[in-house]
This record gives C-alpha cells, sequence and structure tokens, in this order.
C-alpha cells in the first residue's frame, strides 16, 4: 500500500497518536508524517504510506496555510494557552493599529524560534533545557508570511483582546512564535489560543479524512505520482529504464530539476535529478 493520506487531526491526538492509529488500521508500520501538529492543533496532517515514505522531505517544502486564534494580554511561557501563565494586563488598544500590527508582517522577517520546540542547540533539543529551566540563547531564522489577515473581527472583553489571523508561511514558520511578534509589535503580551492548519501545500483540509473514516475504510489514497502534480512525468524506452533501475548516472535526458521516470508500462520507477549536469537517483521506487 503506497500513497498519500490526508488526515483531519482532532484536537487532543499528537502527531505520533494518529501515525500509530493509521499504521494500524491499514495494517502496516511504514507510516510517517509530514510535520507536526501539536495536541491543541487541529487540520491537515498530510501522511506518508509505504515506498511514498519517500516523498516526506518533497512534501515539507511546501508554504501552509492557518488559522490562529490571538488573546492579547496574556503571556506564557510555551507562546500558547497549555503553558504557565507568565504575566497578564489589561489591553486597550485601537483596532486600527491591530491591523497595522498584524498587516505589518507580510513578507519576510527574522523569527526567533519558541523556547519550547523540537530544534536543537549544542546537540539537545530548547524543550529540553526549558523544562529544566536552563538559559540558553534561542536560535533566528528567515521565514517568509506571504499573505497574513484578520478575520471574524476583533473582540474587546474583560480587559482583553481577542481575534483570529489566517495565515500563509513558509516552512519552518512558528505560529505560537508570530503570535508573541505581533503581540510585541504592539507592545502587549500575546498568546496563541488555537490553530488549526487549513493547508499543506497541495493538501487541503477539505479533501482530508477523519480517525473515524479510516477505521470505517471510507479513505482514498492519493498515488505517489498525483501527490506531486506539478512534477514532470518522464517515460523511457526499456533499455533506459534497465539502467535506471540499477541506478546509472546518465546525461540530462529532461529539463528541469527532478522528473518522474516511469517505463513503458507507465510504472513509477525512480525520481532523477539534475545534478552538476548528470542526471542521478534522487529517489527509487523500485
Amino acid at each position: 500500500m503506497d500513497g498519500i493520506l490526508i488526515i483531519n487531526k482532532e484536537l487532543g491526538y499528537t502527531s505520533r497518536d494518529v501515525v500509530n492509529i493509521v499504521s494500524r488500521e491499514l495494517g502496516t508500520k511504514k507510516v510517517g508524517h509530514t510535520g507536526t501538529l501539536d495536541p491543541m492543533a487541529s487540520g491537515v496532517l498530510v501522511l506518508c504510506i509505504g515506498n511514498a515514505l519517500k516523498l516526506c522531505e518533497m512534501l515539507t517544502n511546501h508554504d501552509k496555510e492557518y488559522i490562529a486564534g490571538i488573546t492579547l494580554g496574556i503571556e506564557t511561557d510555551t507562546l500558547d494557552m497549555e503553558g504557565n501563565v507568565l504575566s497578564t494586563e489589561v489591553v486597550d488598544i485601537e483596532e486600527s493599529q491591530i491591523i497595522d500590527a498584524v498587516n505589518s508582517f507580510k513578507g519576510c522577517y527574522m523569527q526567533e524560534v519558541p523556547k519550547y520546540s523540537a530544534v536543537k542547540v549544542n546537540g539537545k533539543k530548547l524543550y529540553e533545557y526549558a523544562r529544566k529551566k536552563i538559559d540558553v540563547k534561542l536560535p533566528s531564522k528567515m521565514v517568509n508570511i506571504s499573505d497574513i489577515e484578520i478575520i471574524d473581527g476583533i473582540l474587546y472583553e474583560d480587559g482583553k483582546v481577542y481575534f483570529n489571523i489566517k495565515a500563509t508561511v513558509s516552512k519552518g514558520t512558528y505560529i505560537r512564535s508570530l503570535v508573541r511578534d505581533i503581540g510585541n509589535k504592539l507592545g502587549v503580551p500575546a498568546v496563541m489560543n488555537s490553530l488549526i492548519r487549513n493547508r499543506l501545500g497541495e493538501f487541503d483540509i477539505k479533501n482530508s479524512y477523519s480517525i473515524d473514516d479510516i477505521k470505517n475504510g471510507s479513505f482514498k489514497l492519493i498515488s505517489i505520482l498525483d501527490a506531486l502534480p506539478n512534477m514532470r512525468r518522464f517515460t523511457v524506452s526499456d533499455e533506459m529504464a534497465f539502467k535506471i533501475r540499477n541506478g546509472v548516472v546518465l546525461k540530462p535526458f529532461f529539463d528541469g530539476d527532478k522528473a518522474f521516470i516511469l517505463d513503458n508500462n507507465a510504472n513509477l520507477i525512480a525520481i532523477y535529478e539534475n545534478v552538476d549536469n548528470k542526471a542521478r537517483v534522487y529517489k527509487m521506487f523500485v
């Protein structure tokens, strides 16, 4: 069984929980995901099954769309509502200021990663330092917010401000950190109170399945070829197919960076890539 499965992860499940459930239901250990969702987050979790595991790296490079709930006036150590509250304050900021602050994040900026994250510093994950209350310099990286907007209005209640943003972001962007940075822009503490991943690359929540669907057998896998619809497909002769099955380095025989290589019977053999004026195996499927 090979292919891609789009799961609408429910609140409370870890990404590993979902992988374990799908692995058990499908009777295979060859299941992996392309990007973790925390238990407090819901939405698109893309699973690779069987030979499709070889696509994981390629599928994680795509942008993602999220809807995040934000509370102004609360700070926690994890940057979300599951952490310990560090401070609170009454917030009185005009809507126009909030809208301007949110819109100002459209584009690229250097983002400091959360201290409760799996990013490694000196061989240890940051959350390991955080749990032991060891201070460590948090790394920053360039991220791209290609689109961001406030949706559903802004609510003022009990000295706090609540609103939702929809954002399309590059790989490696932490939405918790984006929320913190919006608060910093406004000069107030901010925390993420909810998170939904609507889309990962081409995979949309509208085409996802629930855990119950998997248990009931009411799902369909996306084929390896259809998982990357924009990648070129190149059919080769029997002689060329023999060479490719044996991983032979060849002269470039297709345009572009990478291509699916199929035999005359439309069977997928490999993904080849053009590197240093040579066509080489990137992933083998036989």
